[in-house]
């Protein structure tokens, strides 16, 4: 099995035992309810159930000091009034006499992850644990938090392990300022926190939580706080910070294990984010993770009080741990403005210390630039947990049942069609190998409108990947590979059918010597973007080209700052990848493009390949179509001053129209 789910159900044991308005939502239906839902969706089942185990004190002493394990071993023999003083003398916590062994079996539970993860039995996991982590420190409980759960993950993966660079990302509402405090100088661990700040006036009201908190001594550049400043932010917002800030960084960094405070107080409903991302969001950020360290990401459970949000938002990271496509996102993808100010002073605040944000531009857009017809901004909520958000959240997770049913799971999740079988070519026992074919007079038809398509060779793969194309739009595939010996033609071929067979937007991503189809309307239902073009231009705001990048530094931004923002603002139904003639990508490179673009579209990727090189590439290809992590792209080297303007004047000429572009606020008037 792929996916570990840790999970001891003495962790529910611990609740609150007197009044306690602050703390009550702190409690066990918070795990029952998530580990039920788990259930009823059959991803439990698909899991590898491993049941935590109390964790030494000799491991919790990694991080917490003697003198503090002590005070917790007391509370198992304390009476509720002790506890209740006890609890008084620390900020937002509450002990139990069960405390100190459902904190140890938290504790246990990452630690147990992070051994199945790093011993290959199994590539990723869960831990699904009670009483949170990240906000307690050496010698403090803190914000429901006893023992600092992912802190001690990494201690321990780097002291049994052996790991040299690991990432956190922390993306629970409130700032985990526990794991900074363990870590901000040390250059080994590369923290990212997103959390309501509201400038300093939320919780836990810090003014290390800012921008310009960036670590100490050694570890300057290792702490990265973007912090938010109004409530209401979304998918489009969650996703910008990671594509526009977290992950050139990540890419940089290079981690070799990625530890995710999973807090699902900052999905939509929750009364304590007050915040608008929909559950299937989370998907999309695993996914995006999962291309970095070689997939081996272990999401830690830590805050979450509105129970169908939460619930919902564990599962869809399961599944994107599982490999199942993310179903795609909800809502416009526009970024609000309070949103692009973050991600603006984040970015500058940490340019100093990574070459990955030092050249890309981030001076605000003119306000002539302003597009008149363009949508405003969306208003962002006010006030604390107004029944208005809660309704939103209601109809919200409605919405997210409705896609389910809307959008079920297909039987197939890769195909592979190839005309001629490959001794060398070694797949996954789960992709198919395709024998079907489109019916002969379909294939005659478009053969008499494209000379190149005249051979026996390339009507057969005609009508392989007319067959597979077929699948995808109907439901039946998600994703595949066909080779062809005339990838032009049968591109365009691709590209109509496609659009007259249910796909309302088509994305085509062409690399190396393809141009767009002379006839082919241009009527927005069709981005072109070629990577490889012989200069940077946009001939319309659907139609791209921008020169390969030569370095790993290079082709990480072109994916991030460019493809990505385009594939999300687009939202297409369906992603042509086409690896035409002089293509000049490595299968890292390959696989990376094609594995991140699952995750626009839901995975409804189709890879063409020139016939020439797809032993080369079908393999590699199939297993990131299943889900399977990228190869390494190589050591980061910055990209040259030719690809950074080349991508700062595109972005110029489109971020307009398509503002998941942009990383720094419009200028007001």
């Amino acid at each position: 099995m792929r996916t570990a789910l840790v999970y001891h159900e003495d962790m529910t044991v611990a609740r609150l035992l007197w009044e306690d308005p602050e703390c009550e939502i702190e409690r066990p239906e918070r795990l029952t309810t998530a580990l039920e839902r788990l259930q009823q969706e059959g991803l439990e089942q698909r899991c590898l159930r491993l049941a935590a185990r109390e964790a030494s004190e000799a491991e919790l002493g990694l991080v917490h000091s003697p003198e503090y394990v002590s005070l917790l071993r007391g509370t198992q023999t304390l009476d509720t009034r002790e506890l209740q003083a006890l609890s008084g003398q620390y900020d937002a916590v509450y002990f139990h006499p069960s405390t100190f062994h459902c904190a140890r079996l938290a504790v246990g539970a990452a630690l147990q992850l992070v051994d199945a993860v790093l011993t290959g039995a199994v590539c990723n996991g869960l831990a699904l644990v009670r009483p949170p982590g990240h906000h307690s420190q050496r010698t403090a409980a803190n914000g429901f938090c006893v023992f600092n759960n992912v802190a001690i993950a990494a201690q321990y993966a780097k002291q049994r392990h052996g790991l040299h660079r690991i990432l956190i990302v922390d993306w629970d509402i409130h700032h985990g300022q526990g794991i900074q405090y363990i870590f901000e100088d040390d250059p080994s661990v590369l923290y990212f926190s997103w959390h309501r700040y509201e400038h300093g006036r939320f919780w836990p009201y810090l003014r290390e939580s800012d921008a310009d908190a960036v670590g100490q001594g050694q570890g300057r550049g290792f702490t990265v706080n973007l912090p938010w400043n109004q409530v209401g932010m979304g998918n489009a917002d969650y996703v910008a910070a990671f594509l526009h800030v977290l992950l050139p960084v990540a890419f940089e960094f290079d981690p070799e294990l990625v530890l995710i405070s999973a807090g699902f107080d900052s999905a939509i409903g929750d009364p304590e984010g007050q915040m608008r991302a929909t559950p299937e969001c989370f998907a999309h950020l695993t996914q995006l993770l999962q291309v970095l360290a070689g997939g081996r990401v272990c999401a830690v459970l830590e805050g979450g009080y509105h129970l169908e949000s939460l619930s919902q938002s564990v599962c869809m990271v399961v599944k994107a741990l599982l490999g199942d496509p993310a179903l795609p996102l909800s809502g416009p993808m526009e970024p609000h403005r309070s949103a692009l100010e973050s991600i603006q002073r984040v970015r500058a605040a940490q340019a100093p210390h990574w070459k990955s944000l030092q050249q890309q531009g981030s001076a605000p857009m003119s306000p002539s630039a302003c597009s008149p017809g363009g949508r405003a901004s969306p208003e962002l909520p006010g006030g604390p947990k107004s029944k208005v958000a809660e309704a939103q959240a209601s109809a919200a997770l409605s919405s997210l049942l409705d896609q389910l049913h809307l959008h079920p799971t297909p039987p197939v999740r890769t195909a592979v069609a190839l005309t001629a079988p490959d001794a060398f070519l070694v797949l996954p026992p789960e992709v198919l190998r395709q024998e079907g074919s489109a019916p002969w007079e379909e294939i005659q038809a478009w053969a008499r409108a494209h000379k190149a398509l005249v051979q026996d060779e390339a009507l057969t793969a005609l009508g392989k990947v007319l067959h597979l194309l077929s699948g995808i739009l109907d439901g039946q595939v998600s994703g595949g590979i066909a080779a062809t010996p005339a990838p032009a033609a049968t591109l365009d071929v691709a590209i109509r059918e496609g659009l007259s067979h249910g796909a309302r937007r088509l994305l085509c991503v062409a690399v190396g010597q393809l141009d767009r189809p002379a006839d082919l309307a241009h009527d927005g239902r069709n981005l072109w973007l070629n990577v490889g073009g012989k200069e940077a231009s946009a001939l319309s705001t659907l139609e791209v080209s921008v020169p390969l990048p030569g370095t790993t530094g290079g082709f990480v931004t072109c994916l991030l700052a460019l493809v990505l923002p385009l594939a999300y603002g687009f939202q297409p139904d369906l992603v042509l990848v086409a690896l035409g003639p002089g293509h000049g990508l490595q299968a890292p490179q390959a696989t990376l493009l094609t594995a991140l673009l699952r995750g626009p579209v839901g995975g409804r990727v189709l890879v063409l390949v020139e016939q020439e090189s797809t032993s080369q590439l079908a393999g590699v290809l199939a297993q990131v179509l299943q889900g399977e992590a990228p190869p390494s792209l190589g050591p980061f080297s910055m990209a040259s001053p030719e690809d950074v303007q080349a991508l700062i004047y595109l972005r110029g000429q489109l971020e307009v129209e398509w503002k998941m572009l942009q990383v720094a606020a419009p200028r007001v008037l």
